[in-house]
């Protein structure tokens, strides 16, 4: 492990993903994994529940960004001493924002993303333990800290005290705190490669979110429909 990305959620972690694996350091873990292999939601249940899974989860990996992974960013800065510290930030307006249409929404939004998540994981176990596994990471974390009732400012203060809290305990000479707006400039002379010769990628983690959460569940319980038809087809199962 060479970097861990310490950045919340909803702080352009996908376009870090892609960044990093851009200037070598891949694979990347990000929480498209997790969404790709719902098979590894138990393990990092686990990690919550205290078990040391870290070589089991990450070995094969030289950087994490986005949770689960920044969840436990204390625990892996003391795992990989070695590795450097990515901070990530945002405008907390945005941010609560991005939040609110993504995470928070598919916990307590009035939308068609949570009831359709809702719905998947009544028919899909493994949905069912990756929701369950994120909601009591979000719950520990105290970044929604009124749940369904948090507030815009309870949200927004959450974050600064996050970022306040990884500023205080990572070492100054370990630690990036950066934006994706900057670029690859302070990236790269952190990690002490070359700038390369092509725009630092931007992409719409947001969009991505939302049409994952909602195409898969659609795919999944389409394929319930059909299976509750047929009663001796066997019960669904699905890896993503």
């Amino acid at each position: 492990m060479k970097l861990i990305g310490a950045g919340l959620p909803r702080t352009g972690t996908l376009s870090q993903k892609v960044a990093l694996e851009m200037l070598g350091l891949g694979p990347c873990y990000h929480m498209v994994n997790v969404l790709m292999d719902l098979d590894e939601a138990p393990v990092w249940q686990r990690a919550l529940d205290g078990e040391d899974v870290w070589d089991e989860l990450l070995g094969d990996f030289q950087a994490t960004v986005d949770w689960p992974g920044s969840f436990f960013t204390r625990e892996l800065a003391e795992k990989y001493p070695d590795a450097k510290v990515l901070l990530s930030l945002r405008d907390s307006e945005t941010w609560v924002r991005s939040m609110r249409d993504t995470i928070w929404g598919i916990f307590y939004g009035d939308t068609l993303m949570n009831d359709l998540s809702t719905a998947r994981a009544r028919v899909d176990p493994k949905w069912h333990s990756y929701v369950e596994m994120t909601k009591g990471m979000w719950e520990r974390s105290g970044l929604m800290p009124g749940g369904s009732n948090t507030s815009d400012e309870d949200m927004a203060a959450a974050m600064d005290r996050y970022h306040e809290e990884i500023q205080r305990e990572i070492p100054s000479d370990r630690l990036l705190v950066w934006s994706v707006q900057e670029g690859w400039e302070p990236l790269c002379e952190f990690l002490g490669v070359p700038v390369p010769d092509t725009p630092f990628p931007r992409l719409n983690d947001s969009k991505e979110f939302a049409e994952r959460v909602i195409d898969g569940a659609l795919m999944v319980l389409k394929e319930w429909r059909a299976k509750d038809a047929a009663p001796d087809a066997g019960p669904v199962t699905t890896s993503s």
